[in-house]
This record gives C-alpha cells, structure tokens and sequence, in this order.
C-alpha cells in the first residue's frame, strides 16, 4: 500500500508527464492570504496547464466605453463564469517571463488590470477585495480593489476558456 504523499508525487508527475506547457497550477490550493485578511471566497478549479492562448479578458457590458460597474454587481455577473482564481496570479508573479507582452496594456495602450474573481478577500475592515495583475515601473505587480468601486474597461475578469 502506497503512503498519500506518494501517491499525490506519482499523479503529479502523471499531470506533468501529460502537460503541453510543464505549467500546471493548482487551483484547488489554499490562495495567498495577505497579513489582515481573510479568504471570503476560493473557487476551486482543478489542475491547469497554464497557457495564455487559454486565458480569456472579460468585460460586462456595464464596463464597455466609458462606462463603470460597481465591483459588487460585477462579482453576481461572474457568478457562474470560469473566473481564474487568485492561485493563477501568484503562479503568474512567481513566473514572469509566462506573461505575454500584450497583457500589459489594453487596446488604447492604458495599463491593464487583470482581475482574479475567483478568489474573493475581506481585509480586517470588513470591506470586501478583488486581487489583480498589472504592469508597472518595469515589472508585474499586484494590488487590490475594494468591491464597492467602479470597474471600468481596462479592469477586465480572466477567465478560463472551455
């Protein structure tokens, strides 16, 4: 009889011996907490080989133009999407060479603020969070929005493609 640890090292090295990319992220995995907050809201999502040609920019027509959707309503919009967790951002920090050129700005060439839904933080304030991806000074970084802001066009969701 096999002991646990080594059965999850034999199906690890099975879904790396079976990756395209050798980037698989667990998405089932407890996420980053920061000091003073606490996970809200952790959507699990399995075992995923990273590749960016997978990864999907989404706008609620609430975001289109010059318009803005409180964080809150967005967050019911997203309900039942594939968002991409926070797990998928700290994967993505701890590899940056993985994220491409184009993720750094959007169409109009203002930086892009690519948002982790599926993980949901309450800072001790009891406000609610949502973590993102950005580029800045020469490097990828990330900061947080509380859910009772606006998010406009350059704040789009990642989502998982099917």
């Amino acid at each position: 009889r096999k002991s646990s640890s080594r059965v999850k090292a034999e199906v690890a090295k099975l879904i790396k011996g079976n990756s395209t990319s050798g980037n698989i992220i667990d998405c089932d995995a407890d996420p980053f907490v920061p000091d003073g907050w606490k996970v809200e809201e952790h959507k699990k999502g399995g075992q995923i080989d990273f590749d960016p040609a997978q990864v999907l920019f989404h706008l609620s027509t609430g975001q289109m133009g010059d318009k803005s959707i409180k964080g809150n309503e967005l967050r019911k919009e997203l309900a039942d999407e594939p968002v991409l967790n926070a797990n998928v951002l700290d994967y993505l920090l701890a590899h940056s060479d993985l994220i491409p050129e184009e993720w750094k700005t959007d169409t109009k060439g203002n930086t892009c603020y690519i948002f982790f839904w599926g993980t949901i933080y309450r800072y001790s304030d009891g406000r609610l969070f949502v973590r993102c991806l950005y580029w800045s000074g020469g490097g990828w970084g990330w900061i947080c929005y509380w859910l009772g802001r606006g998010f406009g066009d350059q704040d789009p969701a990642a989502l998982r493609a099917s």
